[in-house]
C-alpha cells in the first residue's frame, strides 16, 4: 500500500468528504484538506484523528498530492484551478469512492429516506461481527486495513450514486425529493433503476414500495417487509417505550428474534434490511441480534436531551415522509406526552413541490411552530413564504424566530421535536437557552 500518498480534500467538512477522509487516514494514508472557517459538526472527528484542516488557499496545493474535490466546488475554485495547473490527479468524491470500493465486498445503502440510519446500523452490526470499513452520511467513517466488507451510503442526488457498482445494495424506498434536480417521481425511479442495474450480486429492497417492485435487474432482488409476499418478513412485532422487538421469517422459518433500541416503524424496516444482508452473507444471526442491542443511532437522527422538564429531540427530517416517521417515533417513546413540532423547511423548491404533504405530516404533531425557509447555495429566494405553509395546517402554525422562541415556554413536561436540514439548530439552541434561564429565574 502506498501509504506515503497524500490525499487532499477540497471541502473536507462535507459529511461524505469527512467520512472518506477518516477512512483513508485510518488505513494509513496521509490526509489533509480545506474548507470554509465556519465550524461544522463533522470537523470534531477529523480533528480528533489528527487530520489537518486549512482555510481555502491555492498555496495549500502541492506537488505529489491526489485531490478529492467536493461536489459543491466547481472547476473555477482557486484550489481546483491550482491543482489543474500542477497537473495533479483530481477525482470527484463519488468517482473516487466508486473505484475505491472495488477492493472489498461492498454494500451500498440507497433510498430517498433512511439511508444514514440504515448505513449506521449496517456498519455497527457488520463491524461487531467481522472487520468492516464504513462510510456514513453523518460524517462518520472507519477504515479497517483488514476489512472484508465496505458499507457505505449511496446518495441519489444529482445521480451521484451512478459511479458505484457495489456487490450488494439495500434500497429503502423511492420517493420524490430534490425537486431542484429531479423532474418527477419517474425521473427519480429512472436513477434508482440505473443504479440497481449496476449491482453485481444482490439487492435487498423494501417490499411495500411500488417502485422497488418494478425494478428490472439481472441479479436476485430480496424484498423485506411485513407481508407474506416479502422474502424477509418481520412478524410478532412489539413496539414499546424501550424500542421494538420482532421475529424474522425467511423461507417459511423463523431465523431469529431481534430487538432494536430505536423507535418508529421505519426503524424496524431499516433493521430488517440489515438482517437480510447479514443472513445472505452467512453471518451468525445471534451475533447480529446481540450487535443490534447496542446500536446508539447516528448523528442528527432522533438525538435526545433533557433540558429543565422538557424532552428535546433533534432530527434531520426535511421531507414529509421523514417528518411522519420522526413524529411516529416520538409517540412510540413518549405515548403520554404532547409532541410539539418545530420545523424549518429546507429549500424553496422542496417547500413549493411538497407543500400539501408537509401540512399533512406536520398535522400529526399536537402543535406546530415554523422557522423561516432555509434557502440553499443553489437558490436564495423563491415564490413561497413560511406563512403559506402555516396557513395550510389544520391547527395552524406559529412562526418563530431565533430571536423569539418564547411561545414555546408555555409547555411543561412535554416533547419538542426540532426538524430540518438547514440551520434548525439555531432555533433549538435559542430555545434551550431561554428554557435554562427561565428555570433559573423560577428557582
Amino acid at each position: 500500500m502506498e501509504t506515503e500518498k497524500t490525499y487532499y480534500f477540497i471541502g473536507i467538512k462535507g459529511s461524505g468528504m469527512s467520512a472518506l477522509a477518516l477512512v483513508l487516514q485510518e488505513m494509513g494514508y496521509h490526509v489533509e484538506g480545506s474548507d470554509v472557517e465556519k465550524y461544522f459538526f463533522t470537523q470534531h472527528g477529523l480533528e480528533e484523528a489528527g487530520v489537518k484542516i486549512y482555510p481555502f488557499n491555492p498555496e495549500n496545493i502541492k506537488e505529489g498530492m491526489t485531490i478529492i474535490q467536493g461536489n459543491a466546488f466547481k472547476e473555477d475554485h482557486p484550489e481546483v484551478a491550482r491543482a489543474k495547473e500542477l497537473g495533479l490527479p483530481i477525482a470527484r468524491y463519488h468517482e473516487f469512492l466508486g473505484k475505491f470500493l472495488n477492493g472489498y465486498t461492498s454494500i451500498g445503502v440507497a433510498g430517498a429516506h433512511g439511508k444514514t440510519s440504515t448505513t449506521g446500523l449496517l456498519s455497527h452490526v457488520l463491524s461487531g461481527v467481522t472487520p468492516t470499513s464504513y462510510l456514513i452520511g453523518d460524517g462518520t467513517g472507519h477504515g479497517d486495513p483488514k476489512a472484508n466488507f465496505f458499507a457505505f451510503e449511496s446518495d441519489e442526488y444529482e445521480r451521484h450514486f451512478l459511479p458505484y457498482h457495489p456487490d450488494y445494495t439495500i434500497i429503502t424506498n423511492v420517493d420524490f425529493d430534490h425537486p431542484d434536480y429531479f423532474t418527477s417521481i419517474d425521473d427519480v425511479f429512472d436513477a434508482f433503476q440505473t443504479y440497481a442495474s449496476q449491482v453485481k450480486k444482490g439487492i435487498f429492497a423494501y417490499g411495500d414500495d411500488p417502485y422497488l417492485r418494478k425494478l428490472s435487474v439481472d441479479v436476485p432482488v430480496y424484498y423485506y417487509g411485513v407481508n407474506d409476499t416479502d422474502d424477509f418478513q418481520a412478524v410478532n412485532i412489539k413496539r414499546t417505550t424501550k424500542g421494538s422487538k420482532f421475529d424474522v421469517k425467511h423461507d417459511g422459518k423463523i431465523i431469529g428474534t431481534f430487538q432494536v433500541p430505536a423507535f418508529g416503524q421505519h426503524n424496524i424496516m431499516n433493521a430488517l434490511g440489515v438482517i437480510a444482508v447479514a443472513y445472505d452473507a452467512g453471518l451468525d444471526m445471534q451475533l447480529v441480534a446481540d450487535e443490534m442491542l447496542t446500536f446508539q443511532g447516528v448523528k442528527r437522527r432522533f438525538s435526545e436531551k433533557k433540558v429543565s422538564d422538557m424532552v428535546i429531540i433533534d432530527d434531520f427530517a426535511h421531507h414529509p415522509a421523514e417528518i411522519k416517521a420522526t413524529l411516529d417515533a416520538a409517540r412510540q417513546k413518549y405515548p403520554d406526552k404532547k409532541v410539539i413540532a418545530v420545523f424549518q423547511p429546507h429549500t424553496f423548491t422542496r417547500t413549493i413541490a411538497l407543500m400539501d404533504d408537509f401540512a399533512e405530516a406536520l398535522d400529526l404533531a399536537d402543535e406546530v411552530y415554523l422557522g423561516e425557509i432555509y434557502g440553499s447555495a443553489r437558490e436564495t429566494s423563491g415564490d413561497v413564504k413560511i406563512e403559506d405553509l402555516a396557513a395550510k395546517l389544520s391547527k395552524g402554525g406559529t412562526v418563530v424566530s431565533e430571536e423569539n422562541m418564547s411561545p414555546l415556554l408555555k409547555f411543561h413536561d412535554e416533547v419538542v421535536v426540532f426538524m430540518g436540514a438547514g440551520d434548525i439548530q439555531k432555533f433549538e439552541n435559542a430555545y434551550e437557552e431561554l428554557l435554562s434561564q427561565t428555570t433559573k429565574n423560577n428557582q
